[in-house]
């Protein structure tokens, strides 16, 4: 059953004509006994009984609008939540890397929401890209620029990148950790090519990359979030790289103007800017 369909036996119920039903919902008088005629089908019930030119509703009918009655108390009730909860409220999804998520999200959420109680963040974590066009996310995080696309796009940030080595290693070096070839184009990539530097281990996750390093037998570059522990490992040395990640912000353009969604991005925002303050 849809809303708009039990509201036309409502309205039809009051007016005691299509025309009257029609009127007070504004959509066309065939539009309103198409759709009855779909209702009675569906449910297996008369619904109204034409006499004098009104349109009388049957037993089955009132018995099908105490339903209705209590439906639309219910969403009076619906409406009543939101406006008694200060600032916006809705439920966005946000799509970013598992490290994006953990690191520099995930710790700042709870204030957020602390303080924005209409609000819900749904938090979806991979490193393969959504599908905005399919609508599987409201706002992204993304570490390239995307080439086109049906959104609205922003630089969120640009996030500093450190290439950390152990002091002491044994003989041969340390194992040196890179990124897949598809994505060669990054400053993480570029840094590695520029010295001449063979990775033998491949991976697109940088917790990986960061145990390995700690392990002091590796060496890799790792964007400033996450990691605060290894610039202070004096057993570490830490080489800032000359060129820094952009951050790339997606936004559905529906949304671009809606008050939840402008409270999220300025949130998103101080996240990225807290990372290079060192907060």
């Amino acid at each position: 059953m849809n809303w708009d369909d039990l509201r036309i036996i409502a309205a039809v119920r009051d007016e005691g004509t299509y025309a009257g039903a029609s009127a007070r919902l504004r959509i066309d008088e065939t539009t309103v006994g198409r759709r009855l005629a779909r209702i009675e089908r569906s449910l297996g019930l008369r619904l109204f009984e034409a006499a004098d030119g009104v349109r009388r509703p049957t037993r089955q009918c009132e018995m099908v609008l105490a339903h209705v009655q209590a439906m639309s108390a219910h969403a009076d009730e619906i409406g009543r939540i939101r406006e008694s909860l200060p600032g916006p409220v809705g439920r966005l999804r946000i799509a970013s890397t598992n490290a994006v998520a953990e690191e520099v999200l995930a710790p700042r959420a709870n204030e957020f929401l602390r303080v924005n109680p209409g609000l819900t963040l749904q938090f979806l974590t991979s490193s393969d890209n959504v599908k905005f066009s399919r609508w599987e996310a409201d706002l992204a995080i993304r570490l390239r620029k995307p080439d086109k696309g049906d959104f609205a796009i922003s630089k969120l940030a640009e996030v500093r990148l450190y290439f950390f080595e152990p002091i002491n290693v044994g003989a041969g070096g340390p194992v040196t950790c890179a990124y897949p070839d598809e994505l060669e184009g990054i400053p993480e990539m570029q840094f590695l090519r520029a010295r001449r530097i063979r990775a033998r281990c491949v991976t697109d996750n940088v917790r990986v990359i960061r145990t390995l390093i700690q392990s002091y037998q590796a060496a890799g570059v790792l964007p400033e979030y996450g990691s605060a522990e290894l610039l202070a490992d004096r057993r570490l040395r830490a080489t800032l790289l000359p060129k820094r990640r952009d951050v790339w912000l997606l936004v559905q353009n529906h949304l671009k103007r809606d008050a939840a969604t402008r409270a999220t991005i300025d949130w998103l925002r101080g996240c990225f800017h807290d990372v290079s303050q060192g907060a």
